[in-house]
């Protein structure tokens, strides 16, 4: 493929005008004595954000964990617990339960970080302030589904579906977005 002739013009000139540039500076160097050449870079000032751009970002941020948590809990929790797969005798019932527990946990996580993203919109904050103690009341669910206890499937489903209404009601609806295995394993390193 030929490539335009104002390309390699404007190659050629760049080429030109570096080397040209280098060897006047080597040049120049050689006829002063030790003078480094010194470089003045401004930098760049940091602008405040603004309330609207925080309560912005704010909803935003929760609304990213929130349907992570969401989206953890429907594929590893909810969904197999209506395959029946938790059921005794169910193939790779052992595996299930981790991925549950895991689930829970990331849930349990990405929950806590939506509840602290919350606080920087006043409407998100207050529509989440009652669930709080639920959201808390998740942290030992995941002992419980390790150990085959499917009765905090339910409570799982019930505290995402508040979050989610709540974020609706604030203007910031959620929807399941499932998590990576990766960031299951390891967590989400955002909050």
């Amino acid at each position: 493929m030929p490539v335009p002739i104002r390309r390699l013009a404007l190659a050629l000139t760049l080429c030109c005008a570096l080397l040209a540039g280098s060897t006047g500076w080597a040049v120049g160097a050689q006829s002063t004595p030790q003078h480094s050449p010194t470089v003045a870079v401004a930098a760049a000032t940091p602008k405040p954000t603004t309330p609207a751009e925080r309560q912005h970002f704010a909803k935003t941020r929760f609304v990213a964990n929130a349907a992570l948590a969401a989206g953890a809990t429907y594929e590893w929790i909810v969904k197999p617990y209506k395959q029946g797969k938790f059921k005794k005798g169910a193939p790779h019932r052992r595996r299930t339960f981790i991925k549950a527990a895991l689930a829970g946990a990331f849930t349990y996580n990405r929950l806590k970080a939506a509840v602290r993203n919350a606080k920087g919109d006043p409407l998100l904050s207050k529509a989440l302030a009652p669930l709080n103690k639920a959201i808390n009341d998740l942290k030992a669910l995941p002992s419980k589904l390790r150990h085959g206890d499917t009765s905090a499937v339910g409570d799982y489903n019930n505290v995402i579906n508040k979050v989610k209404g709540a974020g609706s009601s604030a203007g910031a609806p959620v929807h399941n977005k499932v998590p990576t295995h990766s960031q299951l394993i390891h967590g989400s390193h955002g909050s």
